[in-house]
């Protein structure tokens, strides 16, 4: 996926998706004193902050203000040595690849080992039905390969991994202290509660809804308060608001699914601003 792919995507998503009401991003700023966000368009990127190191999850766009956005928030990308990947889509990994700026070009990338078959082009990534292959990915940062189940540490940081198929083959959500589960695109948060994500970019819809099943299972066993952070429809601490329609898939075309909070047109960004970024909280989604 080249810059030129990635700013095609743009154009083209923002015909195909304009009125629907459909993606509901953070703006950029901060959730609260660990964990900070980027928009790119449509998509959020995070960045996870405990004792002096910071974490990057997903990779965004091949974006050119991303230097810019993580400006505001007082990141230097210098200082970014790990990123973990949810899943390889071009608007999750587009900082990492071959012709972006390399803002992170030393860092090591953290991708499940299912996933990482897009990559090396063992798979190839198809959308609407198995109708459209998307560009491949070429990125070479060094990989850490992970496995469902998997826990390990970043510094103080101590990251559970666990595989959610259905979006892609190898989908990976992150539980970060037990506390935050960056979600990437398992769960699409609608006016009145979580649906299984947009249908018509998932690889096999059935499965997604199975994953999702298995997750909020998992969730519950832990027993405490989780902030779930999806990839772009913001967060929120309700396990009862995020699952409430995890049986149901998103699907963009159908009056049903229309959101009045998202904006017309997603990819115009006039109210992302520094000034909102330095000195508003980002607040969850509304249940009520």
């Amino acid at each position: 996926m080249a810059r030129k792919d990635s700013d095609h995507q743009k154009k083209s998503m923002s015909l195909l998706f304009r009125g629907k009401a459909i993606f509901k991003p953070l703006n950029t700023g901060r959730i609260d004193e660990r964990v900070a966000c980027v928009r790119e368009w449509v998509a959020n990127i995070y960045f996870y902050t405990k004792n002096g190191v910071t974490i990057m999850i997903d990779a965004g766009y091949n974006y050119a203000r991303l230097r810019e956005k993580m400006g505001w928030l007082d990141i230097d990308p210098s200082t970014i040595q790990h990123i973990l990947i949810t899943h390889q889509d071009t608007d999750h990994v587009g900082a990492l690849e071959t012709d972006s700026e390399l803002l992170f070009r030393d860092a090591t990338v953290y991708i499940g080992e299912i996933e990482n078959r897009y990559l090396t082009g063992e798979t190839r990534r198809k959308v609407f039905h198995g109708l459209y292959k998307l560009p491949m990915v070429r990125m070479e940062n060094e990989k850490v390969l992970l496995r469902d189940g998997e826990v390990f540490q970043i510094g103080d940081i101590k990251i559970e991994c666990l595989l959610v198929p259905g979006h892609t083959w190898g989908h990976m959500v992150y539980l970060s202290d037990d506390e935050y589960l960056f979600t990437g695109d398992t769960i699409w948060f609608g006016a009145d509660g979580g649906y299984s994500f947009i249908a018509t970019l998932a690889e096999d819809n059935k499965l997604a809804v199975r994953s999702l099943e298995k997750l909020e299972q998992e969730l519950r066993a832990r027993n405490k308060m989780i902030k779930i952070i999806t990839g772009h429809t913001g967060w929120t601490d309700d396990l009862d608001f995020a699952f409430l329609h995890r049986k149901e898939l998103c699907k963009p075309f159908t009056e049903k699914y229309i959101d009045p909070a998202a904006p017309y047109d997603g990819y115009i960004e006039d109210d992302d601003t520094e000034e909102s970024a330095r000195h508003a909280l980002l607040g969850k989604v509304k249940t009520e």
